[in-house]
Parts: structure tokens; sequence; C-alpha cells
């Protein structure tokens, strides 16, 4: 065999491997082991200690995703430590973090700057195990007390997540900017990060929790930096109707047209659950578990570049909606109350029919069909449309048309958190005249389950049952819309 024909096939892989059209993904939805007081404060052996019986078993996780060809594996927010903490508290269990740009693989060098063992370790799961690791970890950066925006305590505390190659080399570092209510021990950079990186499956982009509502960085990743695929380590607790996990992560990668590999922290109590491997063109797997405290791997192969699919078209969601007449009204129209937010419903008192109802702004039109019942339901559905500012729990504007079951016969119970339902939906179509490019399509079953293969999005921005697929008992049909722009200046 000549040395040109070793040479050329040697080219040969490594192009393929370069512009793999296809790779596998894989997720864990972790039940943290946190500390047992974690307003008093332990030594770093202590914090050590129990960093590393979670990282036990993300080790295990890992290699089980490693041994099923994963390529990459995402691990939640908060999963190393937990979260509730002082600044007093969280010290111990921060590691400093350097820039990416070091070239730096802390398995091979782990002392490099400073004792870093969390790292380290992280590091050499990946490389043992030939696999991209995604972890959520603390970031100490040291500051002078005397410089403006310096902590009383002389240092920034920064929630973040970092990724580490197949090589085990640190190749991303991002400081979560939007901070959730009760992350006192963290810091916010003072503007959004934008991290991308690049593999040979693809451009990827990454986020933690919170950030998602917003533009900075998580729609600019998409809108101004072409990523592929989004990485989310989340803490994220479930808020029906319209924000459980699986229901809002699902519909913004489809909204946005990107893989999105969410991975979950599990926490019952904490209304914590729900992870997945969502793409465009499909809802992939996904978990949802509030009866039971363990954790759970998933594990799923993705298009690299998803915008590039032939199944694959940007949405024009104002479309259908602005070239057709109003549909009446209906007779009940009511103000409800959807996560403090006053929503102006019309109740649907037929088995089918065509329904309008508008706020401000957007008017939401809904063409449906229930199927027959064999015996009769007393359950509630409402449309209702919101275009305001939403203020609780964040500030940020939203244009919303829904469809949803009601808590009961009680119109004030229209909007509350409600998880079961047994009336079927022949078909439906549901649109907006939304002023955003922005919007998101969620469809969501009883007991809190989403709904593949059942419903599609058309180029005009019509959402729309698929015809001929039996249907199952509905929670919601939504088309939730962000208009970024007019977002307190704050927030962005």
């Amino acid at each position: 065999m000549s040395v040109m024909y070793l040479l050329f096939s040697m080219l040969v892989c490594v192009s393929n491997a370069q512009n793999m059209e296809r790779y596998i993904a894989a997720v864990y939805e972790h039940a943290v082991i946190h500390p047992d007081h974690t307003m008093t404060p332990v030594t770093k052996k202590e914090a050590l200690d129990l960093m590393n019986r979670n990282m036990d078993v993300l080790e295990k996780a890992i290699k089980a995703a490693a041994e099923q060809g994963a390529h990459l594996i995402v691990t939640p927010e908060d999963g190393i430590y937990g979260w509730k903490f002082t600044r007093e508290t969280i010290s111990p269990y921060l590691e400093d973090i350097p820039n990416p740009e070091v070239n730096w693989i802390p398995c091979d060098d782990p002392e490099r700057f400073g004792k870093a063992p969390v790292q380290q370790r992280l590091s050499c799961m990946a490389k043992h195990n030939s696999i991209y690791i995604v972890a959520n970890i603390g970031d100490r950066k040291m500051c002078n007390i005397s410089e403006v925006g310096c902590p009383a305590d002389g240092q920034y505390n920064y929630n973040t997540a970092v990724v580490y190659d197949s090589d085990g080399k640190l190749i991303a570092r991002y400081h979560k900017q939007h901070l959730f209510l009760g992350e006192i021990q963290f810091n916010a950079p003072n503007e959004a990060e934008v991290v991308t990186f690049e593999t040979p499956f693809g451009r990827f982009g990454i986020f933690i929790c919170f950030d998602i509502l917003f533009y900075n960085p998580a729609v600019a990743l998409v809108v101004d930096h072409n990523v592929d695929t989004i990485i989310f380590p989340t803490a994220w607790m479930n808020v029906l109707p319209h924000l459980s996990a699986i229901e809002f992560h699902s519909a913004w990668a489809m909204g946005m047209g990107v893989n999105l590999l969410s991975a979950n922290t599990h926490n019952t109590t904490q209304r914590m659950t729900g992870s997945g491997i969502f793409s465009p063109e499909k809802i992939g797997p996904y978990y949802y578990n509030m009866d039971t405290e363990d954790g759970y791997l998933l594990i799923s192969e993705l298009y690299a570049h998803p915008r590039n699919s032939s199944t694959y078209n940007p949405i024009k969601w104002n479309q259908y909606a602005s070239r057709i007449g109003k549909h009446p009204t209906g007779t009940d129209v009511f103000i409800g109350k959807v996560f403090f937010d006053e929503y102006t419903f019309t109740v649907l008192n037929e088995p089918q029919g065509n329904y309008s109802i508008c706020q401000n702004d957007l008017c939401c039109h809904l063409s449906y069909k229930k199927e027959e019942e064999k015996e009769k339901s007393n359950e509630v559905y409402v449309l209702g449309a919101f275009d305001g500012l939403h203020v609780v729990e964040g500030e940020y504007h939203l244009q919303v048309c829904t469809l949803l079951k009601c808590g009961s016969t009680d119109l004030k119970s229209c909007g509350e958190s409600v998880d079961l339902a047994s009336t079927k939906f022949q078909s439906f179509s549901l649109s907006g005249n939304f002023s955003t490019d922005f919007v998101f399509p969620e469809v969501l079953l009883s007991k809190v389950h989403l709904a593949p293969n059942m419903f599609q999005v058309l180029v005009d921005g019509r959402l729309i049952s698929q015809p001929n697929i039996s249907s199952q008992p509905l929670l919601s049909i939504t088309l939730f819309g962000r208009l970024y722009e007019k977002d307190p200046a704050g927030r962005q």
C-alpha cells in the first residue's frame, strides 16, 4: 500500500469526522444530593465530599451514555452541590475556572491554576470515556473591594456551565446572566456572555435555566451566531399551564429551529422534573416523573445541522391570522389569571366551532371539534389572549394565544395549574396576529405528556392537529409569543 494512498485515506477519515451529519446526544436528569446544613459553613473537604457523592452518580450516567455511543452528555444546573446557599456557605464549593483559551486539560495538569479537584474529575470523566461533558459548577473570581462593583466579600461568584471535549480539554465556560429569585449566592456578569463552541457535529451554544426567557444570550445565539444545538442545564420548577419544563423547552426548540438538550434537576418537592432531547422537526425522548426520586438518562440521535433539514421551514407567525376575518367572540367573555397575568377568555360552549378573542394588539383565532363523549363531561375549556408585560418572577413582554382546560366548572379556576383531563379534540387550528417572529408552539396532554406526531405548525402560522391521528385528553394548546423589544431595558 502506497504512502500517498494512506495519506489520502487519513484525510478522508478526518474530513468525515469533522462533518458528521448526525450525532448521538444524552441528557441526565439528576436527583441531586444536597448538603445537610446549607445555612452553616462547611470545610472545603466536607464540600468536596458532598460534590464527589453527586459526581459518583453522574459518572455512572456518563459511562452508560458513552457505552451507548453518545458523543455528548448534558448534566443539570446545580447538579453537583444543589442550590440552597448563602454567599458564605457556597464559598467552599467554588473553584477558579479559567478562560478556555488557556488550552487546558485538567485531567493531565490538575493544579496549573491552583487546586481544582472538581474540574480535574470532570475532565477525566470526559477523557476516559471519550465523550463531551457539560456540567454546572461555581466559579470564583477575586476582586478588590475598593473597585466599583466588587462585592463586600471580595469575590464574584458565578453560576457556571463548563464543557470538556472528548480529550478532557476545557472548551467552554459560561456564566449565567439571568439569576432567578433566591440565587443570592451568585453574581450576574455585567453583560450577557455569548458562548459558542465548535464540534465535529455542529456548532453549539450554551445558557442556563432562566436565561431561556430572554433575548440575550438565548435568542442571540441562534439569530446572531447561527448555532445548531443549544446546551441547556436547568433547575426548572414546573408552572402549568404554559411553563412546564418539557412543554416550554420542546416548544422553544421548535420555534427557534434548533436542537435543545435540556437536563433538569429532579426534586419533586420543588416541582422539578422534565428533561428532553428536542429538535425542530420532532419531539424527541423526554422524561417527566413526579412519582419517583430517581434520576434518568435519555439518549437520542439528532441532525447535526437541523436548519439544513428538508423538514425545517421558517414560520410566518401572523400570516394566516392577519388575512382572515374574526370568528364570533362567544357569549361568555371574562378576565381570568394565568400565572398572575390577566387574560381575556371566552368559553367554548359547543362541541365544535370557530372562536376569536382579542386583547390589546393581539387577536387569537380557534377552530376545533371535540370527539363525541361516551359519558358527559363537565370539563370547561376556554380560548384566551394575553398581550402585555409579565411582572412576577421576572419581567418580560408576552403575546399568548391559548386553549386551556379550567380547573373546575367555576370560571375563576380558568388559568389554574391543571394536570388531568378527559376531553379529546378530534381537530383544532390555533393562530394569532402576532407582532413578533418569536413564537413557541405548545401542545400538552393529560398527566403532563407531550404530543409527538399529533400536531404540526404550518408556514402561515397555524398550529393544527394532524389528520387521522388518534387524539388524547388535552390540557392546553398554546402559541407563546415573546416581544423582546418591549422588555424593560434592565432585563436585557
